[in-house]
């Protein structure tokens, strides 16, 4: 039998879908489920989920190979990288309303379609790619410590917003060539405490992958560190060229 307190909360979540329905995370149009998209929305949206490259995620076409040609001739430190969506208009759009637009609630969406993307593994930690203090000063949050907050809370496993740091404010990356990007952003980053990542598996946390520089400059310190394994989850990820320039 129901207690009274689920019986109440259950009226309250009836009362406030009522006066604040769910909205598609896309256009704003009301939708039945909480994180969800409008069918036109829907059809916009390239879900990734756990197929591709076995190592980077990225599509692979017309092929069995578990492997890209990439990895196979240069493994990545990260392990394993993984994207909700492909990056595009719409996907793009939410990440920037969450990240200067500050609508905070789509941390929670991001987080909705990433969580299955994680394994389950109780002695991992979620670690989101830090900001530099003088950016998260501005901006007044980190959009990755956002979502990582809400992974772990539908995953149950740990989060450390602290453990890695950016001890040098970097250019933005928009327009860069690959070669550039990872030139930017080498030696950008330290762990703060070696402990809380020492022979765990660090699962990064991030809002846009493009070319896995920065996440690979974090590996290599949390590696140095101690890690026994470094991978990667995000909302979105580039998978067509061009779209690096944008």
């Amino acid at each position: 039998m129901a207690s009274v307190f689920e019986i109440v909360r259950a009226c309250a979540r009836s009362a406030l879908d009522f006066a604040l329905p769910p909205r598609c995370a896309g256009c704003g149009t009301i939708v039945p489920d909480v994180h969800s998209f409008c069918p036109d929305c829907w059809k916009e949206v390239e879900f990734l989920g756990d197929r591709g490259c076995t190592c980077c995620g990225l599509p692979l076409e017309a092929t069995e190979q578990s492997h890209c040609a990439r990895c196979l001739a240069r493994p990545p430190r990260v392990a394993r990288s993984r994207a909700a969506v492909a990056y595009d208009d719409l996907s793009r759009s939410l990440a920037i309303r969450l990240k200067y637009g500050r609508k905070v609630a789509i941390a929670r969406t991001m987080a909705h379609y990433m969580a299955p993307l994680v394994a389950a593994d109780a002695e991992a930690v979620l670690v989101p790619v830090p900001l530099h203090r003088t950016r998260l000063w501005s901006r007044g949050f980190n959009q990755s410590a956002l979502v990582a907050r809400e992974l772990s809370r539908r995953l149950n496993i740990a989060a450390d917003p602290l453990v890695l740091q950016r001890t040098r404010r970097t250019p933005p990356l928009k327009g860069m060539s690959p070669l550039q990007r990872r030139k930017t952003v080498a030696g950008a980053f330290r762990v703060a405490d070696k402990s809380a990542v020492a022979g765990k598996t660090v699962v990064l946390v991030d809002d846009v992958l493009t070319t896995g520089s920065t996440a690979e400059a974090c590996a290599r310190v949390l590696k140095r560190a101690g890690a026994a394994r470094v991978e990667v989850v995000s909302w979105a990820r580039v998978v067509k060229p061009s779209q690096l320039m944008r």
